[in-house]
């Protein structure tokens, strides 16, 4: 929730566990960009609008992945997979507490 921990995202972690995932909230509806420089292992990321409908899916690689997209409210970063084996999809959905 601190501008600090959201630039720190998941740099300098060793993996994270598959039941674990980090949202970003965003204050306002905006161009919003994730890059990998300093993880360490891919993730899977999923932007959504401020209705929380998924607006871009990407599985970004260690140190190199970078996506960035407009009019994002939320960023869901997650162990790489979880998209697949969740059969998650664009254009969707999804529901979760801000608290």
């Amino acid at each position: 929730r601190t501008t600090f921990r959201h630039a720190l995202g998941l740099m300098f972690r060793k993996s994270i566990h598959y039941e674990y995932s980090m949202i970003f909230i965003l204050k306002k509806p905006s161009p919003a960009s994730i890059h990998m420089l300093f993880v360490f292992f891919p993730i899977d990321v999923i932007f959504l609008n401020e209705e929380k409908k998924i607006m871009g899916l990407s599985r970004l690689r260690p140190w190199v992945g970078y996506k960035a997209m407009e009019d994002i409210k939320y960023i869901i970063e997650m162990k790489a997979g979880t998209i697949e084996m969740f059969h998650i999809c664009a254009g969707t959905k999804m529901e979760f507490d801000e608290n």
